[in-house]
């Protein structure tokens, strides 16, 4: 099996702290999430849950792996296949540029085939990543979310 990696970046103006908080802080997160709540402690080895709330069931789940405040935060993600359940990787990294941040979502360790099969769905890696991660940056930015989804 080939293993496949996406990566999107994105440069947002605010500071670490504020963005970091905006991904650790679940009724933030819920906001630029489309409704859905991640839910953990945060502390390295333990779950977290991201819970679509408008279909009440739990969308992935996984281990938080690294937690660096206004760093860097890495959590093994759920991806539902047909063998069955498997994990990938997803890290956020923060970088501080004077007043901007540069944010790097990188989503490791997927099958080739889990890209192919989710191109043109919003939920999809190729269009659900860069979707909720430009809702961020908007809702961080302007105060409020992208109103065409």
């Amino acid at each position: 099996m080939n293993k496949a990696s996406f990566v999107y970046t994105t440069y947002i103006a605010t500071t670490p702290e504020k963005l970091w908080d905006a991904l650790t802080n679940g009724e933030f997160i819920k906001q630029y999430f489309f409704g859905s709540e991640f839910v953990s402690d945060w502390q390295v080895g333990s779950s977290f849950k991201l819970i679509n709330k408008a279909k009440d069931k739990v969308d992935h789940h996984g281990e938080v792996l690294v937690y660096e405040p206004y760093r860097l935060l890495t959590v093994s993600w759920s991806v539902n296949d047909v063998e069955g359940e498997r994990f990938s990787k997803v890290s956020y990294e923060l970088t501080p540029l004077n007043s901007t941040v540069k944010l790097t979502l990188l989503h490791e360790d997927l099958l080739e085939k889990d890209i192919r099969k989710d191109e043109g769905k919003i939920e999809g890696f190729n269009n659900g990543w860069p979707v909720v991660l430009s809702n961020l940056k908007s809702l961080l930015e302007t105060g409020k979310t992208l109103s065409a989804f």
